[in-house]
């Protein structure tokens, strides 16, 4: 057989495959294998699957079926294609309660609870917002994701507003002020360490981190890395080895605040993938560490609450604000670490 016939049977073979994942390797990509590198791409994936499937022909670089020992370069295109549709494609309704805070004939405004992910994908196919939207609302618009409803999403364990689209007309009009940050979204945070400003801006690009494909990274603004990001910050307590932050979003990149606040050297308290489950300020005295253990049980999920929403309405024009309460796991380390605090002001002064 020569190339130009294996060419058209890959294309072939091709053309009967489903698309699940789809990655460019950066600029700076070194020589890596196609096995690790997607390793660093694809959550909850096991080399050996990966492996398994470039033995079956799942996996293509630049349209061409490799194995698993292929050494990826820059700018190569990494595909995974199977014989079944994505799963995330495959959306069943289920019987999830949502917290609705406002509806009408136009969109819904939400508020997600922490632990609730919000669309399907690798190693969560069911039990998302989007499986409670299915079944809750007929004939949800699509974005531009393929996703029903959705305008913006948070991240899993973070809880708080969002707003759900109910119709064609308001999806395109609500994530237009999305995309022109004239929507308002305020977080509230506990981060580690005591923050200097009183308030602050933070900018540089988002992007993949070069090592941990599971974490974002900043890159310089004039960087070609990423995409922009603004974080408008204001400190609301000052709580010793903790602060608590207002974030004011201009922007929504994935991870955000966790990435611009732990690259000011402000880490989410309890946020594991970007370590602020460790103790990062403090003492060494073990009391100190059974009281941040205690606290971590108390929370036990990255301390970030979207507080603030507002939009203004497809059809009346109306600017519209929902404010909602902080969730009572952060209500409480926030007293623990307030209680903390004083009791430690009050050592200070007898000393």
């Amino acid at each position: 057989m020569n190339e130009e016939e294996k060419n058209i049977d890959a294309e072939l073979e091709e053309d009967s495959l489903h698309e699940h994942f789809k990655f460019e390797a950066t600029k700076g990509q070194a020589p890596l294998r196609v096995d690790k590198f997607l390793m660093n791409y694809i959550e909850n994936a096991t080399r050996n699957k990966i492996q398994q499937a470039a033995t079956n022909g799942n996996i293509f670089v630049n349209d061409i079926p490799v194995k698993s020992n292929y050494k990826v370069k820059a700018f190569d295109v990494v595909r995974v294609l199977l014989e079944y549709p994505p799963f995330e494609n495959l959306i069943i309704p289920e019987n999830i309660p949502l917290d609705i805070v406002y509806e009408d004939d136009q969109l819904l405004v939400i508020n997600k609870p922490p632990g609730l992910v919000v669309h399907p994908g690798y190693g969560n196919y069911t039990g998302t917002l989007v499986n409670a939207l299915a079944y809750h609302f007929d004939n949800l618009p699509m974005n531009s994701s393929e996703r029903p409803g959705l305008v913006h999403r948070i991240d899993k364990d973070t809880s708080g507003l969002m707003v759900v689209a109910k119709t064609e007309s308001a999806m395109t009009y609500l994530a237009k002020q999305f995309a022109d940050k004239t929507s308002e979204r305020e977080y509230i945070a506990i981060v580690w360490g005591n923050i200097e400003e009183d308030e602050g801006t933070i900018e540089g690009n988002i992007d993949r981190h070069v090592s941990n494909r599971m974490q974002m990274a900043v890159y310089d603004v004039d960087s070609d890395k990423g995409k922009p990001a603004i974080t408008h910050y204001k400190v609301l307590e000052r709580l010793g080895y903790v602060t608590l932050v207002s974030c004011k979003l201009e922007t929504g990149r994935t991870h955000q605040i966790r990435v611009h606040m732990k690259h000011i050297g402000h880490t989410l308290f309890n946020d594991d993938r970007y370590g602020g489950d460790l103790i990062l300020k403090g003492t060494t005295f073990t009391k100190y560490k059974q009281f941040v253990d205690n606290c971590f049980k108390v929370l036990p999920r990255q301390a970030l609450h979207a507080k603030t929403l507002g939009f203004e309405h497809p059809t009346t024009k109306e600017f519209m604000r929902f404010d909602s309460e902080i969730p009572q796991d952060i209500q409480d380390c926030i007293e623990k670490w307030r209680t903390y605090s004083n009791a430690k002001s009050i050592e200070d002064l007898e000393d």
